[in-house]
């Protein structure tokens, strides 16, 4: 099979929401069609623990969320899936973001109780900033939610995004009857209680079927005005406009009686995109293109805690990739050999001999990656929009078992190189401060230090607005002022100049006062740095 080929069957995608809409449970449901898994909340190489198989951590199954994006490969009616649920929670904002740098496009999870919620709004931001096509699922529907043309009224105006339903609701809550499929012109019966299956749908003309009066009795009247009102004041679907990430289509269904999923499922095969082409500091590299390049979005420590392994989530974005041959790393300027690259079913790993553009694979890490990493066979490149962001809360690490200072220093060090928080350093690395977007991120640093590192230690809040990394082309004026605010400055694991602001006031006095310094709230200026 040529490139060409294999490329055409990748679709690349990522589950978002606000936490609790039902996103995992949707996963879910797309492996089980798939076949990558027997029974809803299996993992199949854990004996069938009633947990979700993307939550893999153990903190994830005790709290009952999750709290890092899982990568799935799978295969659905001819499809390569490579399928990225990620954190709902707002602490975890920073990691759903990255791994938005790597998928094709996205299925957004909306609640039909709540409806569009504060990080719903906040991951939307994120795609229409790389223009990433996204389809709408309203979950829930078995429970009494809101009025299905106010919730498509709610989507445009906070999402700021045209949508065009291709799934109706038949009532709803504990009247709700079934899913009409406005895009293939079929009918989903619904069944309290019991999950959906191909008996189910019932193919129809269109709804004016007299099927739909046999089945739907005085439900039947409101379903017709409903699509005659759709047909009237919704412009027919877009294919085009939907993958400039203009038009967002919506399905409406129960992900948890798998209900109206694989209406969803089967359209976003037919119209999600291929594997697209990736900016980077020098040029757009397109997935045809002959040579290898592929970026680490993500790394995680101790998939496998009794190995303690790292891997580098890597996406291949041209060429192919090949089990056992040199691949050059650009920014430590030196070719490097993957022996057991692995795609995933969240902690289950299979080894691959090989990986074309759209792929997500992990490569084995002794500590060479960091996130926003390129590979390439050869070229002098660095892909682009993979940023760190100006953490929100900070706090001091500090030791509470001497005996366990090296553990301790290694869990850090590995654990901030995920992404999860970053590192800053004062007095030459006897003062080590944490800073992340949320309070749970602590929580986590912590369980997994004390669980995977054997380290103890506890977090003291540090009175931090913000961290801005400095650059000058005025080298004197950098050391001037990083002597001039002394106590303020820290450094960051790459020993870039961290200026930790004591607040916004004080922060905005110096960019005033120091205009020959440059303050940068993202670490998107150390590819500036690297050219």
């Amino acid at each position: 099979m040529t490139i060409e080929q294999e490329i055409k069957k990748r679709k690349t995608f990522a589950i978002i929401s606000h936490p609790d809409a039902g996103k995992t449970t949707l996963t879910e449901k797309l492996l089980l069609f798939g076949g990558a898994i027997q029974v809803a909340g299996a993992v199949k190489s854990n004996k069938i623990k009633k947990t979700a198989a993307s939550d893999f951590m153990e903190i994830e199954k005790q709290r009952g969320i999750s709290v890092a994006t899982s990568v799935m490969t799978f295969f659905y009616r001819g499809a390569h899936i490579n399928l990225l649920d990620t954190p709902g929670h707002k602490d975890f904002a920073e990691d759903t973001y990255r791994t938005l740098t790597a998928v094709d496009s996205v299925i957004l999870v909306i609640d039909s109780v709540k409806g569009v919620e504060p990080q719903t709004e906040r991951l939307m931001e994120v795609c229409r900033m790389r223009n990433t096509p996204v389809i709408v699922f309203i979950n829930k529907m078995d429970r009494e939610g809101q009025n299905p043309f106010d919730l498509l009224d709610e989507l445009e105006e906070k999402l700021f995004i045209n949508v065009r339903p291709l799934s109706w609701p038949i009532s709803s809550g504990s009247t709700f009857k079934g899913v009409y499929n406005l895009y293939h012109k079929s009918l989903m019966l619904f069944r309290a209680n019991q999950k959906a299956s191909e008996d189910d749908v019932l193919p129809i003309k269109d709804v004016n079927d007299t099927l739909l009066d046999e089945h739907l009795g005085k439900y039947v009247t409101q379903l017709r005005e409903d699509v005659e009102l759709i047909e009237g004041v919704y412009e027919p679907f877009d294919k085009s406009l939907y993958l400039d990430g203009l038009l967002a289509p919506v399905f409406f269904g129960s992900g948890v009686n798998n209900f109206g999923v694989k209406e969803l499922f089967d359209t976003f095969i037919e119209i999600a995109p291929e594997p697209k082409s990736r900016d980077t500091d020098s040029r757009k590299i397109e997935p045809l293109e002959n040579k290898f390049s592929g970026f680490v979005f993500k790394i995680h420590a101790n998939i496998d805690p009794r190995h303690r392994d790292r891997i580098a989530f890597l996406r291949v974005c041209s060429g192919k990739f090949e089990r056992g041959k040199f691949y050059h790393h650009v920014r430590l300027d030196k070719d490097l050999r993957f022996n057991n690259p692995a795609s995933f079913l969240a902690q289950d790993k299979n080894i691959i001999e090989e990986a074309f553009p759209g792929d997500v694979i992990g490569l084995y890490d002794t500590g060479n990656f960091k996130i926003g990493d390129t590979l390439t066979e050869g070229e002098q490149m660095m892909f682009k929009g993979i940023p760190s962001f100006s953490p929100e809360i900070f706090k001091e690490l500090i030791n509470t078992d001497p005996m366990k200072t090296k553990q301790l220093e290694k869990g850090i060090e590995q654990l901030t190189d995920e992404g999860v928080a970053q590192l800053f350093i004062q007095n030459g690395g006897n003062r080590k401060i944490v800073g992340t977007v949320g309070e749970l991120q602590f929580e986590v640093i912590q369980y997994r230090l004390q669980n995977e590192y054997g380290a103890s230690c506890k977090f003291i809040t540090q009175n931090i607005s913000k961290a801005c990394w400095l650059t000058s082309k005025d080298k004197l004026k950098l050391e001037e002022f990083m002597r001039f605010k002394m106590n303020n400055i820290a450094f960051d694991k790459d020993n870039n100049p961290v200026y930790l602001a004591d607040s916004q006031w004080m922060l905005d006095q110096m960019i005033k006062n120091y205009s020959e310094v440059q303050f940068h709230f993202t670490s998107e200026f150390k590819m500036d740095l690297v050219a």
